[in-house]
């Protein structure tokens, strides 16, 4: 089973994964501007959940795909379900690190500020995070990953710029940080990937049905 591999825009990722336990790849999908009506491709999205999750979102069985997409407090639930969640996010077209760490940081930072949320703790993690990608080159198939473990509310960032090195990590222990930097890839019409949470919700639509 672990060895099926699901191709998103000419990214192969594997259907399953294991971290503490077996996670199941729930959604996909890609970030993407337009410029000069051309689509520029940056990252392929992999979303990883332990299927667990399923029977936290109970309430939401019988809606569509469609429905679950537009219902953030469907994916609110999605975020605080107690299950492991992991990202794997391989870069498509090449940036600097720092340029991904400050978009990761104004989205995080606006968020936190939206809830009232950002003081001196939220900005020394945020800045962290922005200093762990200062150094690194997002080069073509560099691997992205962000670890959210059920015990816990911290998340590990892990990268490495390909498959044979060892990925360099760093932990964010400020939970009001992981909650936005999970809202920022998997909170539903105001995430980052629209078609991630798309595909998200269609896979989860199909779950909650069986």
């Amino acid at each position: 089973m672990g060895s099926e591999m699901v191709m998103v825009d000419d990214i192969s990722f594997p259907s399953q994964i294991t971290t503490s336990k077996p996670l199941s790849l729930l959604g996909h999908g890609i970030t993407d501007i337009e410029i000069h009506f051309l689509q520029i491709k940056f990252t392929a999205i992999g979303v990883y959940i332990d299927p667990e999750i399923v029977s936290h979102l109970q309430k939401w069985k019988g809606k569509s795909g469609t429905e679950l997409a537009e219902d953030d407090d469907f994916f609110d639930s999605v975020i605080s379900a107690p299950v492991d969640k992991y990202l794997r996010i391989v870069v498509i077209k090449e940036i600097k690190g720092s340029q991904y760490g400050v978009q990761l940081e104004s989205s995080v930072r606006d968020r936190l500020a939206a809830d009232d949320k950002y003081e001196e703790e939220e900005e020394e993690a945020l800045e962290k995070v922005v200093e762990f990608f200062q150094t690194k080159y997002f080069k073509k198939d560099s691997v992205l990953t962000f670890s959210f473990p059920a015990a816990s509310n911290i998340a590990e960032i892990g990268f490495s710029s390909d498959e044979k090195e060892e990925p360099k990590t760093m932990k964010v222990e400020n939970g009001n940080v992981v909650d936005m930097i999970k809202k920022w890839y998997l909170g539903g019409t105001s995430a980052y990937s629209p078609s991630t949470i798309s595909s998200l919700a269609n896979t989860l639509s199909l779950e909650l049905s069986k």
